[in-house]
């Protein structure tokens, strides 16, 4: 398991730009993987972060790194609840929708579509992608766009700026939990 990983795939949800980040690590057992999300939580969680292991296959595990207090929101708007129900989730609560997330997850080899509304993706990109899969998108980058594309690229590229920054700084000894900026700490717009 390794920072690394966790900040390469996971520094704008880290930098409080971003509701959520999925990303694959490799591991040698079970319980390397319980105590590194343990640590990682034990760190993160006063932040309003919290590490989740979603499914495991082979010697791979797929973490989710995400802010619940911005997945409840996400969650809570009109275009997203529609979707989930949609999809078939009973319930809207973030607990309710992250384990019927995980159960997909671990039946099913390909992603949930609606899954970019846990990464704090906007909900008319991730309803475009559920009717038209890549047909028709505007702009590929952290997802795929069908809404306004000039927004999302600027999105993309603080993205981008941001994870080059928090890799720099974890090259010179920074911790995942220093690099965490505190939920009340920041006002940084929603995207």
């Amino acid at each position: 398991m390794s920072d690394a990983l966790l900040v390469r795939h996971c520094s704008p949800t880290l930098a409080g730009m971003k509701t959520g980040s999925m990303f694959t690590s490799p591991y040698r057992t079970v319980a390397e993987v319980l105590a590194y999300v343990r640590e990682q939580n034990r760190l993160l969680v006063p932040k309003g972060l919290r590490l989740l292991p979603l499914r495991r296959s082979g010697k791979k595990v797929l973490l989710y790194l995400y802010r619940p207090d911005r997945l409840s929101a996400d969650l809570a708007r009109k275009e997203a609840e529609s979707i989930l129900r949609e999809r078939g989730y009973g319930s809207v609560s973030p607990a309710s929708c992250l384990g019927e997330l995980m159960r997909r997850l671990r039946r099913e080899d390909a992603f949930p579509h609606e899954i970019g509304l846990f990464l704090g993706y906007p909900p008319e990109d991730v309803r475009g992608f559920i009717e038209h899969r890549s047909v028709g998108c505007k702009r590929v980058g952290a997802w795929k766009v069908y809404g306004d594309p000039e927004v999302a690229e600027r999105i993309f590229a603080r993205y981008r700026r941001c994870t080059l920054a928090y890799e720099a700084q974890l090259s010179r000894g920074a911790t995942v939990d220093r690099l965490a900026v505190a939920e009340r700490d920041f006002s940084a717009p929603r995207t």
